[in-house]
């Protein structure tokens, strides 16, 4: 048999590097600590917030933030996926970037009693930024259900153009629903100087 035959072919892929920490404006984006799953678990378990988010299930509780962070807490996943913080450190939303189907995907939620104050474009506008300096031949995914005018909005102030429409299941909902696909590239990104 032939040695190049029984070569193995190792492709490696580009990935971006440790969460990193983010000052924006206004907030702080960090990586995740376990002491983050009450507040997490009070936000998913908001019905309004969750149904807008295809994989959190409905009731969510504290053992389901706790499920979700220990793998991220213990840095064995490849993505980022960073609290949003004020001031005082209290996680008030999340925005992720992670891995899918060879793609990658970024995914946000905010806690409903902060919504309408520009704090999620501010937060994905710094976190986009980020990735795409470490990642700048990167396609970035996303989307919405089609009736999240708000994330809708988010995304095409930071230059995400609309490609595709579907129907996704939710599972908060436990039904399909309408879902927007969106994409993004490092030479597209728009970044608005206010909030």
């Amino acid at each position: 048999m032939n040695a190049a035959v029984l070569e193995r072919r190792v492709v490696t892929r580009p990935m971006p590097g440790p969460c990193p920490v983010i000052s924006t404006g206004r907030l702080m984006l960090r990586p995740h600590r376990m002491s983050d799953a009450a507040m997490i678990a009070e936000s998913l378990a908001d019905f309004q917030v969750s149904r807008m988010l295809s994989r959190v299930p409905q009731p969510y509780d504290r053992q389901d933030a706790l499920d979700w962070l220990a793998p991220r807490v213990s840095g064995d996943l490849n993505e980022w996926a960073l609290a949003i913080t004020t001031g005082d450190d209290v996680h008030i939303g999340v925005v992720g970037i992670e891995l899918r189907h060879e793609l990658w995907h970024l995914g946000y939620w905010l806690n409903r009693f902060y919504w309408g104050r520009g704090y999620m474009t501010e937060a994905t506008g710094a976190v986009v930024e980020r990735f795409f300096r470490r990642m700048p031949e990167t396609t970035l995914h996303s989307g919405a259900f089609a009736d999240n005018i708000a994330s809708l909005r988010v995304q095409t102030k930071l230059g995400f153009n609309i490609v595709d429409a579907c129907q996704l299941f939710s599972l908060s909902r436990n039904s399909m629903a309408p879902h927007i696909e969106t994409v993004l590239d490092a030479r597209n990104l728009r970044l608005s100087s206010r909030p």
